[in-house]
C-alpha cells in the first residue's frame, strides 16, 4: 500500500476510536494533517478570544518547513499508536 493510501486508510479510520484522545494528541493530529494535505500554514493567527483556533493555529505552524511526505509518515505513526493505545470501535 502507498503512502498516500495508507494515509488516507488511516484519516478514516481515526474517527472510529473507541475513546476521544486527549486534547495535546488532537492537535498533534490536526496539525500533521494540515501539514500533510495543505502545507505551512499562511493564515493569520485568530483572535485572543478564540483559544481553540489558536491552539489549532500554533500546533499547526510548529509542522513549518515539514515536507508533506514526513508528515503523512509521522500521522500514520500517531495514529496507529491511538489505535493500539484506545482501540478501535
Amino acid at each position: 500500500m502507498s503512502l498516500d493510501e495508507r494515509f488516507k486508510k488511516l484519516s478514516e479510520e481515526v474517527r472510529n476510536l473507541k475513546a476521544l484522545p486527549s486534547d495535546q494528541e488532537l492537535l498533534e493530529l490536526y496539525a500533521l494533517f494540515k501539514q500533510a494535505t495543505v502545507g505551512d500554514n499562511g493564515t493569520s493567527r485568530p483572535g485572543m478570544l478564540d483559544l481553540k483556533g489558536k491552539a489549532k493555529w500554533d500546533a499547526w505552524t510548529a509542522k513549518k518547513g515539514l515536507s508533506s511526505d514526513a508528515a503523512k509518515e509521522q500521522y500514520i505513526a500517531k495514529v496507529e499508536q491511538l489505535i493500539s493505545k484506545i482501540g478501535l470501535q
